[in-house]
């Protein structure tokens, strides 16, 4: 059984090919539902400690909304969507018509705007990870809270940090009507799955 931390540079190389394809796809997914053009920055995707992803994404102290789907089949997990407000304001104007300054501006409207679109990418990241690998993936309803982001991810550090320390993070940038809008996922396959995952891509390093 291989840990985050003791995969090689195939293995990384596979997951960061799954991140492409799946933020490309989550890309194509949300052009749809924003009715604009939506690119994508070429996908930066790493296999961080928690405190380190926590830092990445902009601090433990940032207020942050986030999206949780917990993954059930024959990968096992959850996947975060961390929505900074750049991307929060980017959802209202295209779905409700409107923009709000902080997080406390965010009214039942918009917060289940800001679920069916975060839901909406997380399926279609999976979605492609499922054809990729050739697997079955059932993503729950989404949870949706709006924190700090240390207290965001707190939740997959109480589930699966006592079998690792680590955790995939994508990052990329959206670009829609010439602004480019930070999109950060996090991905965190038990250990069981992640080498499942790896074997079922071809690349475990047995």
């Amino acid at each position: 059984m291989k840990n985050y931390d003791e995969l090689n540079g195939l293995e990384l190389d596979a997951l960061r090919e799954v991140g492409s394809i799946g933020t490309g796809n989550a890309a194509t997914a949300l052009s749809s539902v924003l009715g604009c053009p939506v690119r994508i920055t070429m996908p930066e995707v790493r296999i961080m400690g928690y405190n380190e992803a926590i830092d990445w994404i902009g601090g433990p102290e940032a207020i942050s909304a986030g999206v949780l789907v917990h993954l059930a089949g024959e990968i096992n997990g959850i996947m975060l969507s961390v929505q900074q407000l750049e991307y929060v304001n980017l959802v209202l104007s295209r779905t409700v018509g409107r923009q709000v300054s902080d997080y406390e501006q965010l009214n039942e409207l918009d917060s289940s705007a800001l679920v069916e679109v975060g839901n909406i990418l997380i399926s279609t990241f999976i979605n492609a990870l499922s054809g990729l690998a050739g697997i079955t993936v059932t993503p729950s309803v989404p949870a949706f809270a709006v924190d700090m982001q240390g207290a965001l991810l707190t939740v997959p550090m109480a589930i699966y940090g006592g079998q690792s320390d680590y955790i995939m993070t994508i990052g990329a940038d959206f670009l829609c009507e010439e602004k480019a809008v930070p999109c950060r996922l996090l991905l965190s396959p038990d250990i069981r799955s992640l080498n499942f995952l790896l074997k079922k891509l071809g690349v475990l390093d047995e």
